[in-house]
């Protein structure tokens, strides 16, 4: 289950509906084996497009660098889809690569509500999990 306080996830969808049509992206850190997501951190889309995302390489290094001088990591990592539902796409379980979080999806394709749902991918294994707003 992900537990996720209501700023992170209202920040969330305000970086999903703010980049709309483009994908939005990002991760939520908190302490290293916590998995507690607790600072929000927008990303860059380098790809800036309504169908793919992709980090920033310099910016996530950055990130990543800063993580783990704070002895944090990345409890969520975050993305938007603009024109189809919040469920990973084959590219989108191709690129996961940390089994520890929860990858985020936030769906921007009807104007007046996002859908948000939160997925373990490992493997190549895709299950989707509850989440909690707390």
């Amino acid at each position: 289950m992900l537990r996720i306080d209501r700023a992170c996830y209202e920040a969330i969808v305000d970086h999903a509906r703010r980049d709309h049509p483009d994908e939005a992206c990002g991760v939520v850190a908190g302490p290293a084996g916590s998995d507690r997501p607790e600072r929000f951190i927008p990303m860059e889309n380098a790809e800036r497009s309504p169908t793919f995302y992709r980090f920033d390489p310099m910016e996530q290094l950055r990130i990543w660098r800063e993580m783990d001088d704070r002895d944090e990591e990345p409890v969520v990592i975050y993305h938007s889809h603009t024109a189809t539902e919040a469920f990973p796409s084959r590219t989108d379980i191709s690129l996961a690569g940390e089994p520890g979080a929860h990858y985020v999806l936030a769906s921007t394709r009807e104007s007046d509500q996002t859908e948000f749902r939160s997925f373990r991918i490992v493997d190549g294994v895709v299950t989707e999990e509850p989440v909690e707003i707390v």
